[in-house]
């Protein structure tokens, strides 16, 4: 499988901002172990502060790649453009929150994206990409 991971505004800081919350590692590194794991799989990353060239990567890659993992960081759930960029294309896309899931309730039911997604994966930190991927996977086993 073709998965892109993309990551919106902010998270290129993780590991820097909030460790206590976030933790201590950096995305590349914790890239670095998931493409470890998972060998088989071709997992392509992005990750960016503006809003236009997150819904062109959805754009870009949505047709020919079997599957999105996404974190909007703070346009999760403000952007009505990325939720239609999100529901014109076929790839399967699953919205991921690494923070607390406390901290997003009260987001989740004004949320223009969550709607649009395959599912919604919070409060499980950076497992939540692993968990995503996971779910990925065994959607795609049942429709191959």
């Amino acid at each position: 499988m073709k998965i892109l991971i993309l990551n919106g505004p902010n998270l290129n800081l993780l590991g820097v901002r909030e460790p206590d919350v976030y933790g201590k590692m950096s995305f590349d590194n914790y890239l670095e172990e998931l493409r470890k794991k998972y060998p088989e799989e071709t997992i392509v990353y992005y990750q960016s502060n503006s809003e236009g060239q997150l819904i062109d990567k959805i754009h870009e890659v949505g047709f020919e790649y079997d599957g999105i993992i996404f974190n909007a960081g703070g346009y999760t759930h403000t952007s009505v453009a990325i939720a239609d960029a999100v529901s014109a294309v076929k790839a399967i896309v699953i919205e991921v929150h690494i923070s607390n899931i406390a901290r997003r309730e009260g987001f989740r039911h004004t949320s223009f994206l969550a709607p649009v997604c395959e599912g919604s994966i919070a409060g499980f930190g950076l497992d939540s990409y692993e968990l995503a991927l996971q779910a990925l996977r065994l959607r795609n086993r049942r429709h191959s």
